[in-house]
Parts: C-alpha cells; structure tokens; sequence
C-alpha cells in the first residue's frame, strides 16, 4: 500500500476530491513522516503538529459538507521561517529572533488560509536568507535528502528537504539571488521564482527589497502551479505588488511545446572555469529532450554573467545592510559569523555604487526584454556544481558564486529549476527554463512537458526506503 505522504499534491488534491481520503489522513501521514525523518535531516525549525490535525479535521468538515474550496483544501504544507504566521515565531533561523511572535499572518499565508491548506509548521533557512549551513545557530542546519553529508542548497534549505523527503507536499521559500531554486536543484524538485511583483513579500522579513520573491517548492510542476496559483495576486500593502490579475498557471499544462522558440543561454558558463561535467552533460541532454519535444532551441547572446551577478551582488549587499543594521551595530555577536561576514560589506558600499547598479540593473533589463522579443523562453543551467559536503565550509561557499540565477533576480522575470538528471554519486542536477513578465503559464507548460518526458521528478530519495523500511 503506497504511504499516503509519497503523493503529489496533485495526486493528494484529487483523491480528496474523491473521497478517497481524507485532510486528517494526509496530515497524519506527514506528521508521521516527521517524526521519522526530521531528527536526522533538520528541516523543520518548529512542527505545530496540534493545531495542523485541528485545520485538517475543520477542512474535512468542510469538505464534507460539500464545500470544497479548491485543490489545496486539506492539503499539509510547510512555510519557510521568515513568513509570519500569527502567533508563532518567525525566527529567521536566528537567535536575535527566538522570542519573536508574529502579530499577523503574511499574505501569503492568508492566501493559503483562503485556499483551505494545512499549516505544518515553520522549516529551517541560512540565517536571515543569507549566511549558509552553520552549527553557530540556535537550530542545526537541515541536510540533503539524497545524502545527508551533503549541502541541500539554500536558504530555503528547510523546505527543499521537507517537501523532496515527503514530509510537507509543497512549502514556500524566498529567493533572493536564487535562495529558492538553488535548494530545489540540489534537492531534485521544482522550484519557482515568480514574477517580480506577482507574489505578495507582506509578511516575509526582508532580505533585498528589489530582489526578494516568494515562491513554491514542490516535487512536481503540476504541483508548483496549484501552489502558485494559490499564493499570487495583487496586494495593496506591498508597494511592489503588481495590481493586475494573474491568469490561471495551470491553463496550459499538459499542451505540448512543439514550435515554441527558446533560447539557450550557454554564455552563462560556456567559459566559466571547473564546470562540474556532470551538469554540463545532463543540460546537453536535456536540449536535446526539448528538441524531441519540438521546440525550435536557438543560441541567445547577453551581457557576461560576472556584469549580473557584480549588478545583483551590489543591490543585495547594500539593502541588506539597511536591513540590519540596528541588529549589527548594537548586537553583532548575535549574528552567527557566516552571516555576519555576508552583510557587513553592505556598509561600505557607496549611494553612488549603489545607484549605478539599478542603472546597470535597467540597462540588463532591456537586453533580456531585447532578447525575448523573437524567443517564448530560455533555458540555461542553474548550479556549475553538484552539492558539496555541508561540512566543508569553503566548497559550500564556492556553490553560492557558481550560479546561473541572478540573472532573473535582476530583471524581475520569472524563472523555474527543474531536475535534469543525478551524478554518478547520486546528487540531483538541474537546469532553469525563465521567460518574459507574467508569462507563469507558459513556463508551467514548457517545464512540465519537459519533466513528464523525463520522469525525474518521480525519483524519490534513497533515504526514503532506507529508513521507512
């Protein structure tokens, strides 16, 4: 008998659509997933086990009454902790921040409230969405659902973990400069970065004004489009919300993607030195997956990725810096080192560096939105590695300058990992398939036609049959 914690939210929605289960059979096989798993992987901060079964039994009274509110109604899933929810800490996965409790819930979790979802607790992060895996914190690092030794990505670490392990069927991360598709590729899931604006940052503690979004981690892209779809739309408390409405990103699932154009954005690494060789075969492999599907691949030519990531770097540093420093001037040794060594460079960062990064940032900008013009998407790699040992402190910090994602983070535009394969060692690899402004429907239908020719988003983790056996 398949262990109810093994579905896709898809699968899990359906089912309940049924009457073939129930919210509280769902939400105890995850909790009971937990109980199994997190003591070894760490990926959940806090696990509000009580009032999640007390959501489950309301949304199966519901149900029952014939008042089902959609797809995510008694479905579990996990947020990670820098997203409010009333009453609880948000921790950030910080000391400065163990006493915390949140006044209201985030939008977003007002929006999965609406949707009828299951809240199972708050998932582990690098401290303050920056930093990186690290004992000097109050919470041990979470770990990699295909080899514990190894880094899950960051810093939506926790929700990568918890989601790839079964033990939520989908979480929310953020991402700053790929802080969500990072822990998805080294995970082997799906990971989205929305539009610029299409979700909601009311109620996540920020990072980088103009670069964070809010975005779903789920283990397939059918199940990243019912979350999405859940969560976007217009707020009138965020000043970057964008206040127009967003068209169903389910709507073109399932069509297939024969004649769309995309671009291959092989500029990124093609001279990068020590491209793991692994990645770049699997990205090879993976066009010529999109070419069998029909899809017209062309070369696209931007700016260098040190000019992104330089651009990015600058604006993140800077903000962040805004961000904390009170907490820095008045209470540095509370910031774990790793932390502390990321944001300090921010004070030193000029207005006029500043302002010439949001010019350089406009100018990058209209080179993308130049490039789409004649192009439906575009395809390049995500990491240049494979994860490495968590406990090597500096290879771990090399995989944070070894990226593809900036890029999106900059322009604003929408941007999905999706698993393109596994090393000879068993650790996931991945790619990011990105297109124009609001396009979430089309990258849903290019990412998922991809993914169902693959199957590799059906793979789950060794660990799984290892210790549930």
């Amino acid at each position: 008998m398949t262990d109810l914690a093994d579905l896709t939210l898809a699968e899990a929605a359906r089912r309940i659509q049924a009457r073939e289960v129930s919210a509280v059979a769902l939400t105890q096989a995850a909790l009971a997933r937990i109980a199994a798993l997190d003591p070894d992987y760490n990926a959940f901060i806090a696990v509000t086990a009580e009032s999640a079964l007390r959501e489950a039994q309301a949304a199966e009274a519901e149900i029952a009454a014939g008042r089902r509110r959609g797809p995510l109604h008694g479905i579990p899933l996990a947020l990670k902790d820098i997203i409010d929810v009333a009453g609880l800490p948000t921790t950030c996965h910080s000391k400065l921040r163990a006493n915390h409790r949140a006044a209201a819930d985030a939008f977003v979790v007002t929006r999965l409230r609406d949707a009828g979802a299951v809240l199972l607790g708050k998932t582990a992060l690098h401290e303050f969405a920056t930093g990186g895996p690290t004992l000097d914190l109050p919470w041990p690092p979470a770990r990699n659902p295909w080899d514990r030794d190894a880094h899950p990505g960051g810093s939506s670490s926790g929700s990568a973990t918890a989601v790839a392990l079964g033990m939520a069927y989908g979480a929310l991360g953020t991402d700053t400069g790929g802080s969500v598709r990072n822990p998805a590729t080294c995970c082997g899931i799906v990971g989205l970065k929305p539009t610029y604006g299409a979700v909601s940052r009311a109620g996540a503690v920020p990072l980088s004004f103009s670069l964070d979004h809010v975005g779903p981690i789920t283990r397939t892209v059918e199940d990243n489009a019912i979350l999405f779809a859940a969560i976007a739309g217009h707020d009138p408390t965020d000043p970057a919300s964008a206040a127009r409405e967003i068209t169903d990103p389910t709507a073109e699932i399932g069509q297939d993607i024969r004649g769309l154009r995309i671009g291959v954005i092989d500029g990124f690494f093609r001279d990068q030195p020590d491209i793991d060789p692994e990645q770049a075969a699997a990205f090879a492999q993976a066009l010529d997956i999109l070419r069998e599907l029909g899809a017209v691949l062309q070369p696209v030519d931007l700016p260098p990725l040190k000019v992104w990531s330089d651009c990015g770097r600058t604006l993140l540093q800077a903000e962040a810096y805004a961000v904390h420093e009170k907490d820095l001037r008045e209470r540095p040794e509370d910031f774990a080192p790793i932390t502390r060594g990321k944001l300090l460079p921010g004070a030193f960062i000029a207005a006029a560096d500043y302002v010439k990064a949001q010019q350089w940032r406009t100018w990058l900008a209209s080179q993308f939105a130049k490039a789409m013009q004649d192009l439906d998407a575009v395809v390049t790699l995500s990491s240049f590695t494979t994860p490495r040992r968590i406990d090597d402190a500096e290879a771990v910090a090399r995989t944070y300058e070894r990226h593809c994602r900036m890029p999106f983070n900059v322009t604003g535009t929408p941007a999905i990992a999706v698993p393109t394969g596994f090393s000879r060692a068993g650790l996931p690899l991945g790619m990011q398939i990105g297109t124009k402004a609001f396009a979430e429907p089309l990258l849903f239908r290019i990412a998922h036609a991809f993914c169902a020719a693959t199957g590799l988003t059906e793979r789950r983790p060794p660990a799984l049959e290892q210790k549930l056996s």
